[in-house]
């Protein structure tokens, strides 16, 4: 236990890290037809609320890969899936198996422990001096 306990800020900026790469490339997949492509048709520039949930997966999803902002792009990350599970996949069936909306679930509850925990040690936060972001740094 005592080893679990000494790595957890390593094992928490991995899991902030990949979690927060997987959802990019998501939002990537999705605006620039890379890595697979959109699941499903690609939205046009600016349309609701594929488009712009695609810049949120991207952006959001890079600012808690490099430990920016990391509290506050979690916070809407999770709020964007936790939109699209209950929007577009929920009303298809009541449990994500039926409806498709695993990712969904996954990444709102994953985005929701990030911006309860914070980014951990290895953040990009903590180098910069602003006191400004003390609220990110999880102190």
């Amino acid at each position: 236990m005592e080893l679990l306990a000494k790595n957890q800020g390593l094992v928490l900026a991995l899991y902030r890290f990949v979690v927060g790469l997987l959802f990019a490339c998501h939002g990537a997949a999705t605006l620039f037809n890379v890595l697979g492509g959109p699941h499903g048709p690609a939205p046009g520039f600016g349309q609701w609320p594929g488009w712009w949930a695609a810049v949120i997966e991207l952006a959001g999803g890079i600012f808690v890969l490099l430990g920016l902002g990391t509290r506050t792009a979690a916070i809407v990350c999770s709020g964007t899936m936790a939109y699209a599970y209950f929007v577009v996949h929920q009303p298809q069936a009541l449990f994500p198996i039926q409806n498709g909306g695993e990712p969904a679930a996954l990444f709102c509850w994953s985005f929701l422990i990030i911006a309860v925990f914070g980014p951990g040690r290895w953040a990009l936060a903590t180098l910069l001096p602003s006191r400004t972001l003390e609220y990110d740094r999880g102190r």
